[in-house]
């Protein structure tokens, strides 16, 4: 690992930092455990099989897409629309990259490519509150690989639930995917223009939301970083 030695790669233990990376992303991973039980149920209601949708998790490796696609499965849309709407509804991913790029584009092709597809809100979030530090990839690692493995098992066991479970959803499951955001979006409000586009973006996909508005959470989350970007400009901090 002597590819670099720029200030990407701080100067101790390896293994230290991915077991620091594996026990920062737990109380994380145990909030996503109902959401990863949730897929797997939709993933048998959807009329996969439970390698099947575990096999879903390991390739798209993004919850609310996934959720999103398998409702669309069951709703019978199409191939197209499917892909439109995984695109769109995992588009966050590109701005995360780019926030990251200047800590990322120093690292060899290979941890590149295995960050890249670990990237998720939570790792973003936890790498976002260690800005100030330098960049340590094998905490990232830690907490990118731990969170993949745990999306897994918990996928697993919601496919294996949903056999035993008649109507797993019913449980108020999916009340985890707005709690795990919560708690990832408030300790990231430090500045104006960020709480300014949390707002936005709160009330928008409510109302829009109520009134049944197609692709609402889209439409409120494109408009929320606009309403972040003219506040942050307006106050003349750096955009």
């Amino acid at each position: 690992m002597s590819e670099l030695t720029s200030d990407t790669n701080p100067p101790h233990s390896p293994w230290l930092s991915f077991v620091k990376g594996c026990i920062a992303i737990l109380p994380l991973s145990l909030a996503v455990l109902p959401w990863g039980l949730l897929a797997g149920s939709m993933a048998i209601e959807t009329g996969l099989t439970a390698a099947q949708g575990v096999g879903m998790s390991a390739i798209i490796f993004a919850g609310a897409t996934q959720l999103a696609t398998m409702g669309m499965i069951k709703a019978g849309s199409g191939l197209v629309a499917i892909l439109i709407s995984a695109f769109f509804i995992s588009s966050q991913h590109l701005l995360y990259g780019l926030t990251m790029r200047e800590r990322i584009a120093p690292l060899p092709l290979r941890w590149r490519l295995i960050l890249g597809f670990l990237l998720t809100d939570e790792l973003f979030a936890l790498i976002g509150e260690r800005r100030e530090k330098n960049f340590d990839r094998w905490y990232a690692l830690g907490i990118g690989l731990f969170f993949y493995l745990f999306w897994l098992a918990s996928t697993l066991a919601g496919a294996v639930a949903a056999t035993q479970i008649e109507d797993l959803g019913s449980y108020g499951l999916d009340f985890s995917i707005a709690a795990t955001f919560i708690v990832i979006v408030v300790p990231l409000i430090k500045s104006l223009p960020t709480l300014v586009c949390v707002l936005t973006a709160l009330i928008l996909s409510v109302v829009l939301g109520y009134f049944q508005v197609p692709s609402s959470l889209i439409i409120s989350g494109v408009i929320a970083m606009f309403a972040g970007l003219i506040t942050s400009l307006a106050i003349g901090e750096k955009a």
